[in-house]
């Protein structure tokens, strides 16, 4: 698959970037790309990770926009354009995991009634962990759903089996809206951000310079409460017996040499949902697997193609 070329650092035409209202008044900020075709292929809703925001994937888009997908996606509370739950410049916090899922339900609601079907919703990271929480607890029904590197278990640190009850002990020592750490991705180690995150040094210069070019978007560490209540709900959600009961055709992508989330875990889980198809890659790709080397890249999109040619149909 070639890639295509394209202004990784602009809105494309035709797209748009918003705010939606969640209940509770809080405000996020939102891109829409409507099918540019008479008969629409359907419509993705696209959830990044943690301090992530839309403008990484708008590659990833294209590629999707050009098949006759519509394509959404909303920066989550508190990180990107969605402001900030704390006094803490740039700490993306949040005190409950759950409210992460109700803007997520309360958004799919919308989205699945303004868009033409099927409708798929995807998730990288953090955003892969709530996609299938969402799922699992029947916030939302997708006609198919991807789960790219999903958050299941962090990779072990310092504190090895015991790090959660040291997240725990380090939280209720301060403020736990403070940040946990200072810069890196993933606290005690000598690994650079960029080696964490993707092979390819042109794809992690594009979230750069977005930086650069709107510094309100930029999400730096995350609190000491996103960190344990991250636990928690891996966890709990492992543990769901409703994960048996989940029937949205899933795919679950997954990097096996993953610095920053446990492979394992993701895997221990897939078993689990009945009807999931699982792809793994080794040493070649790191945890951004949409934006790695394009020989990483066009699989894991080719993968996600054939997933959704087949399974992606109307309910």
């Amino acid at each position: 698959m070639a890639s295509f070329l394209m202004d990784r650092r602009a809105i494309p035409a035709g797209a748009s970037i918003h705010r939606w209202s969640a209940p509770d008044g809080w405000e996020l900020r939102a891109f829409a790309w409507p099918a540019e075709t008479a008969a629409p292929r359907g419509s993705i809703l696209f959830q990044g990770g943690r301090g992530d925001v839309f403008e990484k994937y708008l590659e990833t888009f294209a590629h999707w926009h050009r098949q006759g997908w519509t394509v959404t996606s909303f920066d989550w509370r508190g990180q990107g354009g969605s402001g900030r739950l704390t006094d803490a410049r740039n700490c993306g916090h949040i005190d409950d995991y759950g409210e992460y899922i109700a803007d997520l339900a309360a958004f799919y609601a919308e989205w699945v009634r303004a868009t033409p079907g099927p409708h798929v919703v995807a998730g990288h990271s953090m955003g892969g962990h709530l996609v299938l929480r969402a799922l699992a607890e029947g916030a939302i029904r997708p006609d198919a759903a991807v789960l790219v590197a999903p958050m299941l278990g962090f990779k072990r640190g310092l504190f090895g089996p015991f790090a959660e009850r040291a997240a725990r002990l380090l939280s209720g020592l301060g403020n736990p809206s403070r940040a946990a750490w200072k810069g890196n991705e993933k606290p005690y180690t000598t690994e650079t951000r960029q080696n964490l995150l993707t092979h390819d040094p042109e794809r992690y210069s594009d979230e750069i310079w977005w930086q650069k070019h709107d510094p309100a978007i930029l999400t730096g560490p995350p609190s000491w409460r996103w960190v344990t209540e991250g636990f928690r709900s891996m966890r709990e959600l492992a543990a769901n017996p409703a994960l048996r009961q989940m029937r949205v055709p899933t795919l679950m992508l997954v990097a096996k040499a993953d610095g920053l989330v446990d492979a394992r875990a993701a895997l221990r889980v897939a078993p689990k949902l009945p009807d999931v198809r699982v792809v793994t890659f080794g040493s070649e790709s790191a945890h951004e697997v949409l934006r790695e080397a394009d020989p990483v890249r066009n699989r894991a999109l080719a993968e996600i193609d054939l997933f959704l040619a087949a399974r992606a149909q109307r309910r």
